[in-house]
C-alpha cells in the first residue's frame, strides 16, 4: 500500500509539474497590453484620423487582442503638437502624425516627412524600406527613446487656399500662410509668413483672418474641412508636399516589451496602413474635388511656372543648409538626395513618358 501510494504521488506530481510547464506560455500568451495612440488628428477625420483608426484596430486585431489599442484624438489626452513628446516619455505608446511638426526636436527629421520638390510617395516608400531610410529615420529617433515607422501616405497634396489669385512671385510677399515642415521656410524666403497649427484649426483662422492662406492635404481632406466656404482660390501642385509620409511613433521600451511576435505584428501593421492610406486617397481626391469644383463653384488654379520656378530655387537653396547643419543631416540628405537622383532618372522613362503617352 505504501508503494502504490509513493507510485501515485510521483504520478500526480508530475502531472502537475507537467501542467505547469505547459500552462506558462499559455498564460503568457493571454496578457493583454493596453495601449494608448494618441494622434495629431481630430478624432475621426477622413484619411488622417480614420487611418490611425486602422492602424489600432489592425494591431488588435492581429495581435488576437494580446494588444488593444485605443485611440486618441488630438486634444483629447494631449494637444496636437505635444504628440511627439507624449510618446517618448511614455504617457503614451504609440502617436501618430507627421516627421515635420518635430522640427523643434530635430530638424532633420523633416526629411522623413516630405521635401519641397523631394520624394513622390512610391519614391518615398523605396527610400525608407530599400534604399537605407529606414535605418537613418531610426537611428535619429533612437535618442528620443522612439521607433518610428511610415504609417500612411497621402501622396502629392494641393497647393493650398488663398484669398486673391497668386500671379508672381510678388504675390506671395505679406501673405501669413498655414504651412509646416520645410514649405514654410521657403514660403519665409518668397517673402511670406508661414504659421503653424493644426487642421483643426484652419477654418476658423481662416475665416477671421488670421491667416490668408492655408494648406492641408488635398480635396479629400479639404471638402471635409468645409475650407471652400472661407477661401476663393485652390490652387496646384503641391511642390511643398509631393509625398507626405505620415509616421507612426512607438515608445521603444514598450515596443521591446512585447514579445518577438508582437513587435512584428505592430511593425508590419503599420507597413499594411502606409500602402492603405495612399490608396485611399487615390481614390477619393478625385471625386471631392469633382465635388468641390460643380457643387461649391472653387476656383481652381496652377500655379504660374514662373512661381514654381523661383519656389524650386528658394527650396534648393533651403534643404542645402539644413543639410550642412550637422553630421546627421548631412548624412540623411546624401541619401535622400542619392536616391532622389536614382528615382528621378528612371521615372523619367517609367513614370513620366507614360504619363505623357497617356494623355497625348
Amino acid at each position: 500500500m505504501k508503494r502504490r501510494d509513493f507510485v501515485k504521488g510521483i504520478t500526480a506530481g508530475t502531472l502537475v509539474a507537467g501542467t505547469a510547464i505547459t500552462t506558462a506560455p499559455a498564460l503568457q500568451a493571454r496578457t493583454t497590453h493596453k495601449w494608448k495612440m494618441v494622434t495629431t488628428w481630430p478624432k475621426n477625420f477622413p484619411g488622417l484620423g480614420t487611418g490611425a483608426n486602422h492602424l489600432a484596430s489592425l494591431i488588435t486585431e492581429m495581435s488576437n487582442g494580446r494588444i488593444e489599442v485605443k485611440v486618441y484624438g488630438a486634444k483629447e489626452l494631449v494637444p496636437a503638437f505635444e504628440v511627439f513628446d507624449a510618446v517618448s516619455r511614455g504617457t503614451a505608446e504609440m502617436g501618430h502624425g507627421a516627421a515635420y511638426y518635430w522640427k523643434g526636436k530635430s530638424e532633420a527629421a523633416q526629411f522623413f516627412a516630405a521635401v519641397p520638390f523631394g520624394l513622390t510617395a512610391q519614391e518615398m516608400n523605396g527610400w525608407l524600406y530599400h534604399g537605407g531610410g529606414m535605418e537613418l529615420w531610426q537611428a535619429l529617433y533612437h535618442q528620443f527613446n522612439l521607433v518610428p515607422a511610415a504609417a500612411g501616405n497621402t501622396g502629392v497634396q494641393m497647393g493650398g487656399w488663398f484669398n486673391k489669385e497668386i500671379n508672381s512671385i510678388k504675390d506671395l510677399h505679406g501673405l501669413k500662410m498655414r504651412i509646416p515642415g520645410l514649405g514654410g521656410e521657403v514660403l519665409k524666403r518668397a517673402g511670406g509668413t508661414p504659421v503653424s497649427l493644426p487642421g483643426g484649426e484652419l477654418y476658423t483662422s481662416l475665416q477671421s483672418g488670421a491667416i490668408d492662406a492655408t494648406e492641408f492635404v488635398g480635396p479629400y481632406n479639404d471638402l471635409a474641412f468645409g475650407l471652400y466656404k472661407v477661401a476663393k482660390f485652390y490652387y496646384y501642385p503641391g511642390w511643398h508636399e509631393p509625398g507626405t509620409t505620415l509616421e507612426a511613433i512607438i515608445n521603444k521600451k514598450a515596443l521591446e516589451a512585447l514579445p518577438k511576435d508582437l513587435q512584428s505584428i505592430v511593425l508590419n501593421a503599420c507597413k499594411v496602413v502606409n500602402q492603405d492610406m495612399l490608396a485611399e486617397y487615390t481614390a477619393r481626391n478625385n471625386s471631392a474635388l469633382h465635388t468641390l469644383v460643380t457643387k461649391h463653384h472653387v476656383q481652381l488654379r496652377e500655379f504660374p511656372d514662373d512661381v514654381l520656378l523661383k519656389l524650386r530655387k528658394l527650396s534648393d537653396e533651403v534643404v542645402l543648409e539644413l543639410a550642412n547643419k550637422d553630421a546627421s543631416s548631412k548624412k540623411i540628405y546624401q541619401s535622400f538626395a542619392s536616391f532622389r537622383d536614382q528615382a528621378k532618372a528612371w521615372h523619367n522613362i517609367s513614370e513620366v513618358s507614360y504619363m505623357r503617352a497617356r494623355n497625348l
